[in-house]
């Protein structure tokens, strides 16, 4: 067997040598580029139509949707009608304002605490760390279940306030491990150097680790944002007072259990089409995440690139 692999491993090393791609490398025919075109031109349509259909159907009238059968996907007469009665102060503006709150917060509450429990962990020297790391390892396989989280928030008196939506959820562990194998990472040489510049712990994290992990941190930040923006289950387990519910809560009562919007609590007399305010409180809540995700594209174009020039 060695005998037969050897002269195709000189074989791939000639070519190699040469400037020729390996036979997986080859680039594709004609059939292999038009497949993965069309696979990518599915995608996206798949990706896209259903939102394109949801905002077409927030800006239509009510006798567009009566002629399309209730869908539209290019208004001939479009209105923002839908969108300046739920944002004229009601129950969804507040549930807007508390969501976005609620993300601002929590995610910076849960970068602070990530970034400092995973530098911990990252240090060879910290005392109980390996203690500490299987503790938050074994999160991984006891997670705790409704009934005990509902209890202990009970017990510190959280419920019917937003911190019962931040605190319980305030630390992820693959977030942590993530975040500590990058620190891990950074050349010992650079944590070295600092040291003997008479940098601290905190100094050293501040204005050396921090600075090279800007695409770790942006990464978790954009997992957390998301998490925040789009539970709902909390609120409805610990938020007693409906005036406290986010967008999300919002969002599933008007779309997935289909109630109805008091045109008399909004101060106006004819409400647009209800299929309509339903898509329309679907694009606010999608639109956040939409606007903030390419800012935060070249932190993870940056990610990449770095963990492959390491060596």
């Amino acid at each position: 067997m060695t005998t037969s692999i050897a002269p195709r491993r000189e074989n791939l090393l000639a070519r190699m040598r040469s400037g020729q791609r390996p036979p997986w490398m080859e680039r594709p025919g004609w059939f292999g580029q038009g497949a993965k075109a069309a696979a990518l031109v599915l995608i996206v349509v798949m990706v896209t139509y259903p939102f394109l259909l949801a905002l077409g159907t927030s800006l239509a009238g009510q006798k567009e949707l009566e002629a399309r059968g209730g869908y539209v996907l290019i208004p001939h007469h479009p209105t923002v009608q839908a969108y300046n009665v739920l944002l004229q102060g009601g129950v969804v503006t507040r549930a807007v304002l508390v969501s976005i709150a609620i993300t601002v917060i929590g995610t910076a509450l849960s970068l602070l605490c990530t970034v400092t429990l995973a530098y911990g962990l990252s240090r060879p020297g910290m005392m109980f760390g390996k203690s500490l790391l299987m503790l938050v390892l074994g999160t991984f396989l006891f997670a705790p279940g409704i009934i005990p989280t509902y209890l202990v928030v009970q017990q510190l008196g959280l419920l019917d306030s937003y911190a019962s939506l931040i605190l319980p959820v305030l630390l992820n562990v693959f977030n942590v491990i993530v975040v500590r194998a990058f620190f891990q990472g950074i050349p010992d040489e650079l944590y070295e150097a600092a040291r003997l510049d008479g940098a601290g712990e905190l100094t050293i994290l501040r204005r050396l680790v921090l600075p090279l992990s800007k695409a770790v941190i942006a990464v978790a930040g954009l997992f957390y944002a998301v998490s925040y923006w789009n539970s709902f289950f909390n609120a409805l387990l610990f938020l007693n007072d409906s005036g406290k519910y986010p967008l999300q809560v919002i969002l599933r009562s008007y779309v997935v259990q289909g109630e109805t919007i008091n045109a008399h609590a909004l101060g106006v007399n004819v409400l647009p089409p209800s299929i309509s305010l339903q898509m329309a409180v679907l694009i606010i809540a999608l639109v956040p995440i939409l606007c903030v995700y390419p800012f935060l594209q070249k932190h993870f174009a940056k990610g990449v690139l770095t963990g492959a020039v390491k060596g």
